[in-house]
């Protein structure tokens, strides 16, 4: 059977589209605007993949209130095609950004966490997670995956995507600019070992309906992660900077192990070394 990709970025769709080979199929927009196209896309796809982290127009900055609007009408002839077809398993693919931010001590990302979008476009995220939940069935199970910080080099070649890489080429104008004071933890994880979280819930489908985070289950502060640089390249470090939008906190990566036997393959050093090899380092 195949499997369809949605909403296709330029950063974890191709990663989806080689994991897959010929089982992938890409969704184009001019589909999306057609349900008889996509009708006929569908219907030898056992499995729906929607990449729901940020409006399709890259240009529409996840604060404006167009990108809850683009990305819930963007949603919605996935969610009426799912409708019709009847027999397919819709895969949800976006940020943690729908969770509040992370406070020491409190439950993060697990069964007890709650939802509170941390900007517009979460809020667009949101929208439709709760739609395809309601509609969720034995039949057309719904899958939510909320990613941590997501790193890698996109498969056409660099500049890399996330934190790390965002310094990697800092360092070479002399500083890295560090959101908050420094005290706060992220989780990062590699877009490869996402894109195997993705595999194991295609191949293990839940009954009806199923929440999972997806990180490392390992976090660094921004302080300790700044001075690996520091020590590296002698770059400086400004402190205090903007972190609208960061994600903080780490994953609880029991239910990732618990279910699927998932423990990352790429470390976080592993990830540093790649971002400095991507920035020419």
């Amino acid at each position: 059977m195949k499997v369809a990709i949605a909403s296709a970025d330029t950063f974890v769709a191709p990663y989806l589209v080689e994991m897959l080979g010929d089982s992938g199929i890409v969704v184009s927009e001019e589909a999306l605007g057609d349900p008889m196209a996509l009708d006929a896309l569908l219907t030898p796809c056992s499995a729906l993949i929607h990449i729901n982290s940020r409006p399709v127009d890259s240009s529409v900055d996840r604060t404006d209130r167009e990108a809850y609007i683009s990305m819930r009408e963007s949603s919605r002839p996935i969610l009426d095609a799912v409708d019709r077809h009847g027999g397919l398993h819709l895969v949800i693919l976006g940020t943690l950004r729908v969770h509040p931010q992370w406070e020491p001590g409190e439950a993060y990302y697990g069964d007890d966490s709650t939802l509170a979008p941390r900007d517009t476009a979460a809020e667009g995220q949101l929208w439709m997670e709760e739609n395809a939940l309601e509609r969720a069935e034995a039949e057309r199970p719904v899958s939510i995956i909320r990613a941590s910080n997501v790193q890698g080099v996109p498969l056409d070649g660099p500049p890399g995507n996330g934190l790390l890489h965002k310094w990697a080429e800092e360092c070479q104008i002399g500083w890295i600019n560090i959101p908050g004071d420094g005290s706060n933890i992220k989780d990062f994880v590699h877009v490869q070992d996402l894109v195997r979280v993705v595999d194991a819930v295609l191949a293990n489908p839940p009954p009806t309906r199923d929440s999972i985070a997806v990180g490392s289950g390992k976090g660094i502060s921004m302080e300790e992660l700044a001075g690996i640089y520091n020590s590296r390249t002698g770059c400086d470090t400004e402190f205090g900077q903007s972190d609208v939008g960061e994600v903080f906190g780490m994953v609880d990566a029991w239910a990732l192990q618990e279910r699927f036997g998932f423990k990352p393959e790429i470390s976080l050093e592993e990830m540093i070394e790649e971002a400095f090899e991507a920035a020419g380092h």
